[in-house]
């Protein structure tokens, strides 16, 4: 773990059981912002049934299979994006990049081993829920595509721990330094000693 001089160290983290549980939570207010809008734009033109029937009734396990693989390559790409956002704020590039997974929670990570300012850190934690939750759920009400607005909605949700440690350094001082923690949902905040 990096130590920096004139800096007082602290660790902040979150609990993964309630990050799990917020970001259930926050269905609500994404479904208001989100699909409100698409419901009243498009109402008449939902047609859920053909939504599921992705593959057709005999098709019902591909489908599954088709929503599964998405998904999963969705959450590494949301990974993937945090790695190559702080990687482009960090010395060392994508060399202070490691990714991972905490098993005890399936909780797959993108973590930067160097300390970044308050506002790169927090680019590098929204990017992923701005490039695969909010356009694509925006693009979704705009041309009236329901699976591009549930993608949307799912990756909005799947940044509600990411939206938790943005809260905790939200209000820090812009000379702090944010590094995240090696093993932990959070990170270590480091503040300038005066």
């Amino acid at each position: 773990m990096q130590e920096l001089e004139n800096y007082k160290k602290e660790k902040l983290t979150i609990d993964l059981v309630w990050a799990n549980v917020f970001g259930i939570l926050i269905l609500i207010p994404i479904g208001l912002i989100f699909g409100l809008p698409f419901y009243f734009i498009w109402r008449s033109q939902i047609d859920i049934k053909q939504f599921l029937d992705i593959a057709g009734p005999q098709g019902a396990a591909l489908g599954f299979l088709l929503i599964f693989g998405i998904l999963i390559l969705g959450i590494v790409l949301h990974e993937l994006i945090h790695g190559i956002t702080w990687a482009k704020f960090a010395k060392e590039g994508f060399r202070s990049i490691k990714f991972g997974v905490l098993w005890k929670m399936l909780t797959p990570y993108c973590h930067c081993k160097e300390a970044l300012n308050v506002r790169q850190y927090i680019i590098g934690a929204i990017t992923p829920a701005i490039i695969m939750g909010i356009f694509p759920s925006i693009i979704a009400i705009m041309i009236g595509n329901f699976g591009l607005l549930i993608f949307g909605m799912f990756f909005t949700m799947a940044a509600g721990g990411d939206f938790l440690i943005i809260n905790l350094i939200r209000k820090e001082n812009s000379s702090a330094l944010v590094q995240d923690h090696p093993s932990e949902a959070g990170c270590y905040i480091y503040r300038k000693i005066e």
